[in-house]
């Protein structure tokens, strides 16, 4: 029974890990935008000559540091000693490098981004043995943000799936997403890294295009390979585009943060020293009341507790904080003095006649779970005169730069077009905020979460000329707007590369500029 079992525990891993890991591409939500990359794109694409050896040429290994780290070092130098993967001159390799040095505001975004993560991640890697290069892992995946969604619903720093995170133990509830948790999104990262490896017998670039691409898909494409006599290495497969330059855009950050001089490249000084310290409590706490016992701004609070959905942690936890190390005391001293009863916001409703759980929870807009739980309720019944506990942390966080809207209630004839189209959103953006299939017809009388920029009253529509040279990534810093609004108003004109020519719709801020 005990093999039984097993056989089906292994199957499981393989459908999770392989197929339904990555059966559509990660399209992901970093500021590194794929129009940037086509022209990388397309020579990937065709550099492959199926008659031909791989022309990437293997070098030394470098043997990772047994050296204990300093702390006089910083945390490039500590990174440089774990550095375990062969060196490789590859063409793929060297138009990423080059990417990159022309770009080296990103380069510097990413160092910003990466400060209050990596001694965490270095230690996490240093403990499974693995390559010093995986810990800019995130810099490919997320750039760096913690925050990251996908539109094919990867989250978080190291952009786990739902069902391949539910697989490595990162719980996803309407209060926390485990995936977005720095310290367990992670261990679940490199654990999962570890063991794609022992697949592909310590081959860490057949590992590295699986965590993209799936493991079932890589042994596909191995099979097809062998089948023709071909060489099954990582260079030498056909896959498609996203993982035919996943492993090199790695291997070329890694390239340039180990040689900094050679590149011209100014290194942020990041100490080699713990930047946060895990604080566990015993309740729920509310966001805003932890940010300010750590005398911090909230958004600079969340940078490290991404993971909480609402203005509060979950009741069934984790109650787990990340709070900067130089804040640390001052936090835990005022923790010290505030009575358990306040972590949370709370405000008195008296039940009126007629008044239901659903309709209390709209006024309030926090959960009906959530009024249950604060006042030990077993059913939805509610005595008129009762008085309720409402926990006003337990309201749905905000997306910086939106606010929640009014519900639309849909009408007879409504479809998701016309109501994106009424209400200026995409449809995709419609369809995510209510878990909406394109498949299942609305129906008259259901309510519908609307989201608008707070600045919407003050926008104005123009129309731009793309010039020669243009780019969206220009365009978009030029007019101080998002490369997915950019998309987003022109999705049906947009395709990888841009046009001299083109007229593209930009929707701008009336406001000036302070």
């Amino acid at each position: 029974m005990r093999q039984f079992n097993h056989f089906f525990s292994s199957l499981a891993f393989i459908l999770i890990t392989g197929c339904a890991q990555q059966s559509t591409p990660k399209h992901l939500a970093i500021q590194n935008p794929p129009d940037l990359y086509a022209a990388i794109d397309k020579a990937t694409e065709t550099e492959i000559d199926n008659n031909a050896a791989s022309n990437a040429i293997e070098s030394t290994v470098n043997p990772p540091s047994i050296e204990t780290p300093s702390k006089s070092q910083t945390i490039w130098q500590r990174m440089k000693t774990l550095y375990a993967l062969p060196e490789i001159q590859h063409d793929r390799i060297e138009r990423h490098v080059n990417w990159y040095l022309k770009h080296p505001e990103y380069l510097s975004r990413i160092q910003t981004r990466a400060t209050p993560y990596l001694h965490f991640i270095l230690d996490e890697i240093e403990k499974q043995g693995i390559p010093g290069e995986i810990a800019l892992l995130p810099a490919v995946e997320s750039a760096f943000k913690p925050e990251a969604y996908s539109p094919s619903h990867a989250s978080g720093l190291w952009q786990f799936i739902p069902s391949t995170g539910r697989y490595f133990g990162l719980k996803q509830t309407p209060w926390y997403d485990g995936r977005r948790d720095v310290v367990a999104s992670t261990q679940a990262a490199v654990s999962y890294l570890k063991q794609l490896s022992e697949e592909f017998e310590g081959d860490w670039l057949l590992a590295l295009a699986s965590y993209n691409a799936g493991k079932g898909n890589i042994r596909k494409a191995i099979r097809k390979n062998r089948k023709k006599g071909r060489k099954t290495d990582y260079w030498s497969l056909r896959l498609r585009r996203e993982t035919m330059n996943y492993v090199p855009r790695l291997l070329a950050i890694a390239k340039i943060f180990s040689d900094p001089e050679k590149y011209h490249l100014e290194l942020n000084d990041i100490p080699n020293e713990p930047h946060f310290e895990i604080i566990t409590l015993d309740s729920q706490i509310d966001i805003s009341k932890a940010a300010e016992l750590a005398q911090l701004p909230v958004d600079d609070f969340l940078k490290l507790n991404p993971a909480f959905n609402r203005w509060m942690t979950s009741p069934n936890g984790p109650h787990r904080l990340l709070v900067p190390k130089d804040k640390v005391a001052i936090f835990k001293e005022n923790l010290a003095k505030l009575p358990k009863t306040e972590r949370v916001k709370w405000r008195y409703h008296t039940v009126k006649k007629g008044e239901s759980l659903s309709r209390i929870a709209r006024k309030y807009r926090v959960s009906i779970s959530s009024i249950k739980n604060s006042n030990h309720l077993h059913s939805n019944r509610l005595q008129t005169g009762k008085q309720l506990l409402i926990p006003l942390s337990d309201r749905p966080r905000q997306v910086a730069g939106l606010q929640n809207m009014p519900y639309y209630t849909v009408k007879r004839g409504d479809s998701i077009w016309k109501i994106a189209r009424r209400f200026s959103v995409s449809q995709r953006d419609l369809v995510r905020w209510n878990r909406l299939s394109y498949k299942k017809p609305l129906r008259p009388g259901q309510r519908l979460l609307i989201k608008r920029s707070l600045t919407s009253r003050n926008n104005k529509n123009i129309h731009y000329t793309v010039k020669k040279g243009d780019s969206l990534f220009l365009i978009s810093k030029k007019f101080n707007v998002s490369i997915s609004d950019l998309k987003k108003w022109n999705h049906q004109t947009i395709d990888h590369f841009l046009q001299p020519g083109q007229t593209l719709k930009i929707v701008v801020d009336r406001k000036p500029s302070t």
